[in-house]
């Protein structure tokens, strides 16, 4: 689908647009076969329409699903990370039953495109039907909200808002041996007054319907008859609230929208139209090289895009935005347009299972480095829902000892820590993260002696020694971004956990139990960084790829549409 997708949106440039249109396509191989790499910039508009799958095979009867044998594995989500889960998951295995209010898995890196019309909502959505066909094996597919989740007796209460059942509410339940959460998020308000009922968000394809409307509607308002030019201004004012690489994405796509397509259409008003992006912190793409931000904070300047960094938004009306700023204090602006796009927020759904399984001090769902969710057997959770928490070497110092102390002697050797080196390392992913700060080859070059020298192999350490000699390393864990990406990794990883479940229960391949007996049944979760970019608009992006290399301009655009088509 990403490489069908990203193919029919490039094409649909070229027959729309072809002076503003280039295609270059470039086949490698890869791993998993023959990959496609594709650029293609453009400019269009469009008022819009609304997207919707329809499939004449979908049945939206609560009938009771069919008795088997096999383990009940209910999904909850049709995102990156629920699909990407799907995808690799072997359901001749499980009885698999998959709850979502979306039918359709959402291509959301392209979402900014679709708000102006440069790509069309059909080119970032697949069925997810067609998903689960392509399988071969029987999925249940139910379009419904998952409205709460009863981990002690193993259900799912569920409503649909497409269609009623028997008792005439469209509510049901579904029992699960093995359950995965991949919800996603909700954007994040910070209760903000006025935010939800005055703003727009950017999560879904319904957002960027309405975006582009409202686009459209502030034009066509500023040239009715009678106003004034500060009335103009004022209709044609577009706030985007959040200076992350979507807000900064947004922005690009509106600025080349206004002055490729809409200045033609609007030749009268074409001047009076001003873009303004607030970030509360000092600068934008804070997440990036300091190199990108630098340079996209020059191209907005030159692009006239008004950056207002350090100031926090704290009211939103129907016409005017307020914010406050630590010399000027509390400003209002008038605006015609507010898209809000400061992060994301722990759902509903989640935050009431959250006080089930004693995780209600918590912002978001914690998952161990397995994706489990702690003391809540059989359920997972993957995606922007949750965060892996990462157990730290001090909080686990005596079992590591003890693991590695074989002859029970009370102290270790040299060569006593390179034999559980591999093990401790993958447990552990600080330890090798914090030897690579620290430019060190192994893991025993955190044990010297007083003149800093490397020990001996037989060199006889007590723990604590041991101790004072990993102290630090804890300061490299890192928490995951919420990117699909990510997301995405997840859900292939967990899928293959499940796909040898059985086999790894006799024969496990995971380090060893720090504090218990054995071996994990599995490795745990590892992130593989593949990059990340930001498009500035104009046909330039940003990328920051592994080892700190940075490419910024033209060319860089290939990457950044070729990312996900594999």
């Amino acid at each position: 689908m990403r490489f069908a997708a990203a193919f029919e949106a490039a094409s649909q440039a070229i027959r729309r647009r072809p002076k503003f249109s280039r295609l270059l396509v470039i086949c490698a191989i890869g791993k998993d076969g023959i990959q496609l790499v594709f650029f293609f910039s453009f400019f269009s508009y469009s008022a819009g329409g609304i997207l919707a799958y329809a499939d004449a095979k979908s049945d939206h009867s609560f009938d009771t699903p069919g008795t088997t044998n096999k383990k009940k594995l209910v999904v909850l989500g049709t995102g990156w990370a629920g699909t990407s889960f799907l995808r690799n998951l072997d359901t001749s295995q499980y009885d698999v039953q998959v709850v979502s209010p979306r039918n359709y898995f959402l291509f959301t890196p392209l979402l900014p495109s679709v708000t102006c019309g440069t790509i069309e909502p059909r080119s970032i959505a697949e069925p997810i039907r067609n998903i689960m066909q392509k399988k071969g094996e029987k999925i249940q597919f139910w379009e419904a909200e998952c409205d709460k989740i009863d981990p002690m007796n193993k259900k799912v209460l569920c409503r649909s808002n497409v269609c009623t059942n028997s008792d005439g509410k469209g509510e049901f339940a579904l029992d699960y041996d093995y359950l995965v959460l991949a919800l996603g998020a909700k954007p994040n308000t910070f209760n903000t007054p006025g935010v939800v009922e005055n703003c727009h968000f950017l999560k879904e394809i319904e957002d960027t319907q309405r975006i582009r409307r409202s686009v459209m509607n502030c034009f066509e308002r500023a040239c009715l008859p009678g106003l004034s030019d500060e009335e103009k201004r004022n209709n044609l004012h577009f706030v985007i609230v959040g200076g992350g690489p979507t807000g900064v994405e947004f922005a690009a796509e509106l600025h080349d929208f206004v002055t490729e397509d809409l200045a033609k259409l609007y030749p009268t008003v074409k001047d009076l139209v001003k873009i303004s992006v607030i970030e509360a912190g000092e600068h934008i793409l804070t997440m990036f090289d300091k190199r990108i931000t630098e340079f996209a904070e020059e191209k907005f300047q030159r692009d006239g895009i008004d950056l207002k960094t350090n100031f926090k938004v704290v009211k939103v009306t129907d016409k005017d935005i307020t914010m406050t700023n630590g010399s000027t204090g509390e400003v209002s602006v008038p605006y015609g347009m507010v898209v809000w796009s400061t992060g994301i927020g722990t759902r509903p759904v989640i935050l009431d299972f959250m006080k089930q399984v004693q995780q209600a001090d918590r912002r978001v769902l914690a998952t161990d480095e397995w994706l489990r969710v702690p003391n809540c057997d059989g359920v997972y959770a993957l995606g922007d829902c949750a965060t892996i928490s990462q157990r730290k070497v001090m909080e686990d110092i005596a079992a590591i000892f003890r693991v590695a102390d074989k002859d029970y002697s009370g102290t270790l050797t040299v060569k006593a820590i390179k034999d559980v080196l591999k093990d401790i390392c993958e447990r552990y992913p600080q330890v090798e993260l914090y030897l690579k700060s620290q430019h060190m080859k192994d893991f025993v070059d955190l044990f010297t002696d007083e003149n800093g020298n490397a020990l001996k192999q037989s060199k006889e350490l007590d723990i604590e020694v041991f101790k004072k000699a990993v102290a630090r390393v804890d300061s490299q864990v890192k928490m995951l971004p919420a990117t699909a990406q990510v997301a995405a990794q997840q859900g292939d990883y967990l899928a293959k956990c499940f796909n040898k479940m059985k086999i790894c229960e006799e024969q496990p391949e995971g380090p060893l139990r720090i504090r218990g007996s054995g071996r994990h049944r599995f490795h745990p979760f590892r992130y593989r960084h593949l990059g990340q970019f930001a498009p500035l608009g104009g046909e330039q992006t940003a990328a920051q790829l592994p080892g700190d290399w940075v490419s910024i301009g033209h060319s860089t655009q290939w990457l950044w549409y070729s990312v996900y088509a594999r």
